[in-house]
């Protein structure tokens, strides 16, 4: 299924994962498999904290970061590997945090294999360790927005396999893994830490049939299992059956959804995925937030014209929350929420030289269970970059992201980022 991966909160982070872009007439054909790129930046921050106070705390600073990626292709094998590394120096030191700098660390790779015509092999791992919202989600749906200082790791594998039986019929399995470790810890009921709500391990298996209804499209029956398993061991909340702990909020999840893969044309596809889902809290008492919901992921990808790419999805489903709801006179806390994510993104060659991006996301989520029960977050996230290449090796860019909460539940804020810098590659 597809994700996006890539967040409007990470424009200027992630435009340095770009080598140059090739430019008819000016950059030769690539004749190595390698690249390697070094970018310098200088940036605002308007509310680095992601604070809901009036009296938030801004920040200027630069930021340093060279990536190096590798890449081999052979008629079955494609294999691609990049590394990321940032750091930002503040002006002052940012609340919470012990040093005036913040380090990021991002490692991806993805393999795909063909034994024939018929059997084929995808692989993937995405591996982060840093601080904003975004940057740490494994998916389209985050499950805080804000900001945790600290050396935060996630990491999220994946495998399938596919099998096309017969020119009608075929299946594909898959296992995917997302980890999440978060470095606060040490939270109590009163005062959960990100750690106590957010570190789990999350298991994901899926198991397709697609049958082929045209050349251009295929039908999917399909059933999913997911498994969340909380890792934090720290008391989050409180009920009127006491503690309530990490653990507590474990769920095991069961999809059943019909779906289609059409290409309209070579330049323009969808996909899309509707069906129900079972949750089961296993391990609250209470059978809280237990029953069926709705399912769904639908999203379409047009190359409209050369280096220049649109891309409009939506999804539907449960996901975790850094919000606990615990009431000591209640009788259940917040398990999870209930989110539908719109995202899109445009990037688009202005000139042979000159290229721009736009990337949004609008999040809407209801909390399930506990005194927030029913009450909702809708968070907005813009991202704007222009990049402009001087030569094969040198470009410059300048970029603006906002960000804003609108929360039922007394934590709204907005942010502003702006930025500016050079990319030198080869």
């Amino acid at each position: 299924m597809n994700k996006l991966l890539a967040s409007v909160g990470l424009a200027a982070i992630g435009a340095s994962t770009l080598p140059a872009q090739p430019v008819p007439g000016l950059t030769p054909a690539m004749t190595k498999p390698w690249s390697i790129s070094a970018t310098l930046r200088g940036f605002y921050d308007d509310n680095l904290n992601t604070s809901s106070s009036s009296s938030r705390p801004d920040v200027f600073g630069i930021e340093v970061s060279p990536a190096v990626g590798f890449q081999w292709a052979s008629p079955q094998t494609h294999v691609s590997v990049g590394y990321i590394y940032s750091f930002k120096y503040y002006d002052h030191r940012p609340a919470g945090q012990t040093e005036k700098y913040d380090q990021t660390h991002s490692f991806n790779l993805a393999l795909e294999h063909a034994f024939s015509e018929r059997h084929q092999l995808v692989l993937g791992d995405s591996f982060v360790i840093g601080q904003e919202p975004d940057f740490l989600r494994a998916g389209n749906s985050m499950a805080t927005f804000q900001r945790i200082s600290g050396n935060n790791i996630r990491n999220y594998g994946s495998i399938a396999l596919k099998e096309q039986f017969t020119r009608l019929f075929g299946i594909e399995v898959g296992y995917n893994n997302a980890y999440y470790d978060y470095a606060a810890g040490g939270g109590s009921a009163a005062a959960p830490s990100a750690s106590g709500t957010l570190d789990r391990i999350e298991h994901t298996v899926h198991l397709d049939t697609r049958w082929v209804l045209q050349p251009e499209t295929v039908g999917i029956f399909g059933y999913q299992f997911r498994w969340a398993d909380y890792t934090g061991n720290e008391e989050i909340a409180l009920d009127n059956n006491g503690s309530v702990f990490s653990k507590d909020r474990n769920y095991r999840e069961h999809y059943a959804y019909l779906g289609v893969d059409h290409t309209f044309r070579r330049d323009l596809t969808a996909s899309a995925r509707i069906g129900a889902r079972f949750i089961d809290y296993y391990n609250d008492p209470s059978g809280n937030g237990n029953g069926w919901g709705p399912y769904a992921m639908v999203n379409v990808v047009w190359t409209y014209a050369p280096d220049s790419r649109f891309e409009l999805g939506v999804t539907h489903d449960i996901n975790a929350s850094d919000v606990t709801g615990g009431d000591a006179n209640g009788t259940s806390f917040t398990v999870s929420q209930e989110t539908t994510v719109v995202y899109a993104s445009l990037n688009h060659r202005i000139t042979p030289r000159l290229r721009g991006s736009i990337i949004g996301q609008f999040q809407n989520g209801s909390f399930k269970g506990g005194v927030d029960d029913g009450f909702s977050e809708r968070d907005y996230l813009v991202g704007l970059n222009l990049n402009y290449q001087f030569n094969p090796h040198l470009s410059s860019e300048i970029g603006y992201n906002y960000d804003k909460l609108d929360s039922e539940i007394g934590r709204s804020f907005d942010r502003n980022r702006v930025y500016i810098g050079v990319t030198a590659g080869y």
